[in-house]
């Protein structure tokens, strides 16, 4: 048992001294690229109009580098391993290094070498991400194996601690492991669903601190429904600083992506602010123009593709190559959805004598092995080859390139209030349930998928999801 908790308080150590390490070579290879690349190996050149060897200029440099990206918090244990927040602060502290460079080069008429700069800047940030990028790899493997953990103890109401503990146990990879739970003023023993022991149920700092030292943790997340008093709550806060002990709040805001939330004081008080993204105006027309663009350079690429496509498909039973199929879009408004057929020209008909073999949750009909897929059709949609019409939606403004997954009309019928909610920005080609599993997922999870989309859409959140989808239909996961 001390290794194992050994293995798990020492990461943070090991990490950190790691990145150090990895910083440093980076900064130091892309430096030394820089001036090898620009002066050559022999050269003795000097920064113009000064007696400064770019030798020692590109020490200088590199030390410099190294020390902003500690300055920078970039190295912080908590932003490690999940979340955009650590790529965030790599490139901000290298982009303020080369401005205040070039500021300095500016004001003292220091004539820097262009090219020396155009290298080692883009070299070493791309390196200093991939670094970052293979530490979080690592990081991942070690945490599906129980290591690399920060260990916490959760406190707050039954359900709160219940559905924080649900989530963090399903993402491994933010590396928080629950590991008890603390419910004061309540009488409850247990905690549904979970394995975690109940370490008391007393609202004095007193009580909380010495749970916190039975299942030594390194961290206390505070959630919804805790009942203690706001200056039992500060004193707790200034005990577990002087443990070095982690205050985490943990609000009972479920869905919300980062940018939505914004913090303000106001006496003391942090108020937490969500916002809501709205497809309006600006936004309305760059999203659109992405979708024009975008689709209109995948149709010029994908042509001989399709047109291969479009004589295997007759080549193999003779039928139609186009599957035209009603759908819904936004609001509500019907269009025809257009995809290469991957079925029997009679599959339509024969979807009701396999009701009963239906795979799929909720409204979605799927089966792995549906007879009525043809032999061609099973590549296809392995490779999501059949959705490449798809295009020509996106093209003409019925579908988007990333949204919420274009459902049928029998299947709207059948929504519940909350799911109408997707049809309020346009069906995508491809979506957060297209890199998340696909066919494999349940329908309560595509439609939180889908509705954490609606709720959270941004351009750069849409780009992400066109380069996962890339990964999906090479891995073929949930394809079928």
């Amino acid at each position: 048992m001390g290794n194992i908790l050994e293995k798990v308080t020492d990461w943070r150590v090991r990490s950190s001294r790691l990145l150090a390490v990895v910083d440093a070579f980076v900064v130091i290879w892309a430096v030394a690229g820089a001036y090898v690349a620009r002066f050559g190996i022999e050269s003795n050149t000097v920064v113009a109009g000064q007696d400064i060897p770019y030798v020692l200029f590109s020490a200088g440099l590199s030390l410099v580098w190294w020390i902003m990206l500690g300055a920078w918090n970039s190295r912080q244990i908590r932003v490690l391993g999940a979340g955009a927040e650590e790529y965030k602060r790599v490139v901000a502290a290298s982009l303020w290094l080369f401005g205040l460079i070039a500021t300095f080069s500016y004001v003292f008429r220091i004539d820097t070498a262009r090219g020396y700069v155009g290298v080692a800047l883009p070299v070493g940030v791309v390196g200093l991400l991939l670094g970052r990028w293979l530490l979080r790899q690592h990081l991942s493997v070690d945490r599906r194996a129980g290591g690399s953990m920060s260990r916490l103890l959760l406190l707050g109401g039954p359900s709160a601690v219940t559905h924080l503990s649900a989530t963090l146990r399903s993402a491994k990879h933010a590396g928080y492991l629950p590991v008890g739970a603390y419910m004061p003023g309540t009488t409850a023993t247990t905690v549904d669903d979970t394995a975690l022991p109940v370490l008391g149920n007393s609202a004095d700092t007193a009580s909380i601190l010495e749970a916190i030292t039975s299942c030594r943790a390194d961290a206390v997340a505070v959630s919804a429904g805790v009942q203690l008093h706001p200056q039992t709550l500060r004193h707790l806060g200034w005990e577990l600083a002087a443990r070095n002990i982690g205050l985490i709040m943990a609000p009972a805001l479920t869905d919300i992506a980062g940018p939505r939330i914004h913090t303000q004081q106001v006496a003391g008080l942090p108020l937490m602010h969500v916002t809501t993204p709205t497809l309006e105006g600006g936004q309305r027309v760059a999203k659109r123009l992405f979708d024009i663009l975008s689709s209109a350079i995948m149709l010029f690429l994908a042509l001989p593709i399709m047109a291969l496509v479009s004589v295997l498909i007759k080549m193999d039973d003779g039928g139609p190559i186009l599957f035209r199929q009603k759908r819904v879009g936004m609001e509500g408004q019907t269009f025809t959805m257009l995809k290469f057929r991957s079925m029997v020209v009679d599959a339509e008909r024969k979807l009701s004598d396999l009701e009963k073999q239906n795979e799929g949750s909720g409204p979605l009909f799927k089966m792995k092995r549906d007879p009525r897929i043809t032999r061609v059709g099973g590549v296809l949609r392995r490779f999501s080859l059949d959705e490449l019409p798809q295009l020509f939606n996106v093209f003409f403004g019925s579908m988007s390139l990333v949204g919420p997954r274009p459902p049928l009309p029998r299947e709207v019928e059948a929504y519940e209030r909350d799911v109408r909610r997707r049809l309020l920005v346009k069906p995508g080609l491809t979506g957060l349930w297209q890199v998340s599993g696909r066919s494999n997922l349940s329908w309560q999870d595509s439609v939180r998928l889908d509705l954490y989309y609606v709720e959270n859409w941004s351009l750069a959140a849409d780009l992400i999801i066109l380069l996962r989808t890339v990964r999906a239909v090479f891995h073929s996961t949930g394809a079928y």
